[in-house]
């Protein structure tokens, strides 16, 4: 059993954080998942209130492509070694890999672990005896080298060059990468060719990489605000339920939030994943219409019209905020 200690929810408002982190528990807890990495702080813009749009179903959108990256050593997975671990810390051999982690006592009553970027830490009631402890740690190794492995690999993409703002750059875009292309003397300011996948910006000849950014960052809201007005009318039927408003939010922290009120606010940046993201982020919204917390009854009302909220929602928290474009 883990706990954890969580910040008491504020009930007039509860938001999908946009990461999650720490060791799984057996059903969602009540309090706002804890947030992890935030993005990269953006152009803060106005938020564009709009009313609901028909339903319009949309198009289907080409599938995700999403390049594996490098795996160097993991600075969190130390090699065999006979070295002793650095001062405060213990050692465990799992398998091939030799694990150092910071151990704390406390009054808890069970072992509890946390996966962060300084490692592993394990913290156990003063009664139980370092045996004891390193036998909980061998029973949730699985669950220790997994977290582990996905913190080196999101330390990896934080190594991964940030976007080049010029012609010919590649902006990830529903989940696919579309291409800039730099016009001059185009009547329109920005136009996507579906069939080359390539976005045509019309900018004077002397514009510099701020007028760029501008540009592809409107382009973007406008997007955005139509796609997520034609989703939240689809899956709000689904539900049988009615939102006052929605607006666009440029949150660090934030893929989406709900107010006890019916006013939802979502992250333009969804528009950077596939469609199937974006909706499991608008059917949770829509669910706290329903449920003003994370319940298993609420699980259940965001299950019942996005049956695949579980893939949806690890795909989301397993992406790496660090390599999205700087606007």
């Amino acid at each position: 059993m883990i706990l954890l200690r969580k910040p008491k929810p504020n009930p007039d408002q509860l938001s999908l954080q946009l990461d999650l982190f720490g060791a799984p528990a057996a059903a969602p807890a009540a309090a706002p998942v804890d947030p992890g990495p935030a993005l990269p702080s953006p152009t803060v813009q106005p938020p564009l209130i709009v009313t609901p749009h028909p339903v319009v179903h949309a198009a289907p959108l080409p599938p995700p492509l999403i390049p594996e990256p490098p795996a160097p050593p993991s600075p969190l997975l130390a090699p065999p070694t006979t070295a002793r671990p650095a001062d405060g810390k213990r050692r465990i051999q799992l398998g091939e890999h030799t694990i150092d982690f910071a151990l704390l006592r406390s009054k808890r009553r069970t072992i509890g672990f946390l996966v962060s970027d300084e490692g592993l830490r394990v913290t156990a009631p003063k009664w139980v005896t370092l045996a004891e402890i390193d036998n909980a740690i061998r029973e949730k190794q699985r669950w220790i080298l997994t977290k582990l492995n996905e913190r080196r690999e999101r330390s990896a993409r934080r190594l991964q060059p940030q976007m080049q703002w010029r012609d010919g750059a590649t902006l990830p875009y529903l989940g696919a990468d579309i291409t800039l292309r730099i016009r001059t003397g185009q009547r329109q300011a920005v136009f996507l060719d579906e069939v080359t996948r390539e976005l045509n910006i019309s900018l004077p000849a002397d514009a510099g990489e701020q007028q760029l950014k501008d540009r592809v960052q409107g382009w973007l809201q406008a997007r955005a605000e139509e796609l997520f007005g034609k989703r939240l009318m689809i899956y709000a039927e689904k539900l049988g339920v009615q939102y006052r408003s929605y607006a666009l939010s440029s949150a660090t922290t934030q893929w989406g939030s709900c107010t006890s009120d019916a006013r939802i606010r979502l992250n333009w940046r969804l528009m950077h994943f596939a469609l199937p993201l974006i909706d499991y982020v608008i059917a949770h919204e829509l669910a706290h219409l329903r449920e003003m917390n994370h319940s298993p009854r609420f699980w259940a009302t965001v299950q019942s019209i996005f049956p695949e909220f579980e893939s949806a929602k690890k795909a989301l928290r397993d992406s790496a905020a660090e390599t999205m474009p700087i606007f």
